[in-house]
């Protein structure tokens, strides 16, 4: 198995994309060791010590170390608990997790979720992360940055330069994007 691995602009989180389909739907985010609990890949990952968050795509995983550690240390014991998953037979999370679309969306909310799944998530996904509908209130919509993304220090420019100034243009009932922790 050949793992390839990949920057990210965000220094503390490094992309391996493990040439097989990691999540079938849907992205998950573990921001602990303790939120890695059904997922036997993040939990391998997580007992690297200095490994901080993990994150999953649809064919990537991207983990963000602590500041005090090195990549040249931790790189060799991640790309080896990836490649021990993978030859395991593990499901990468236990159980199912549903991704939730909600029917009750108004038009302008579908409208947004419709241009985020479509237009943003994919260029989001070639830097390692994610970025998730929270709510839309007065106006403003409110996202998740996950992976990658998640404390990256570009992550506040590509938000309101890049993801404000698109929905803006095709949704005017947007006045602003925030992100939540």
């Amino acid at each position: 198995m050949f793992i390839q691995t990949e920057q990210t602009p965000n220094p503390s989180t490094l992309k391996f994309l493990p040439g097989r389909v990691v999540m079938e739907k849907g992205t998950a985010d573990f921001a602990n060791a303790e939120a890695a609990a059904p997922s036997p890949l993040a939990k391998r990952l997580f007992a690297v010590e200095g490994v901080e968050r993990v994150f999953f795509g649809s064919d990537f995983v991207t983990v963000t170390k602590t500041a005090d550690r090195d990549w040249q240390i931790l790189k060799p014991s991640i790309l080896g608990g990836i490649m021990e998953h993978y030859t395991s037979g593990d499901p990468v999370i236990a159980g199912e997790q549903a991704a939730s679309a909600s029917e009750d969306d108004d038009e302008v909310v579908a409208q947004i979720k419709d241009l985020l799944d479509t237009r943003v998530r994919p260029a989001v996904a070639q830097d390692g992360g994610d970025i998730v509908f929270h709510d839309f209130r007065d106006g403003i919509v409110y996202l998740h940055m996950q992976g990658s993304c998640s404390g990256c220090p570009s992550s506040t420019a590509t938000l309101k330069m890049g993801i404000e100034n698109l929905l803006k243009h095709y949704v005017p009932e947007v006045v602003e994007v925030q992100a939540v922790q």
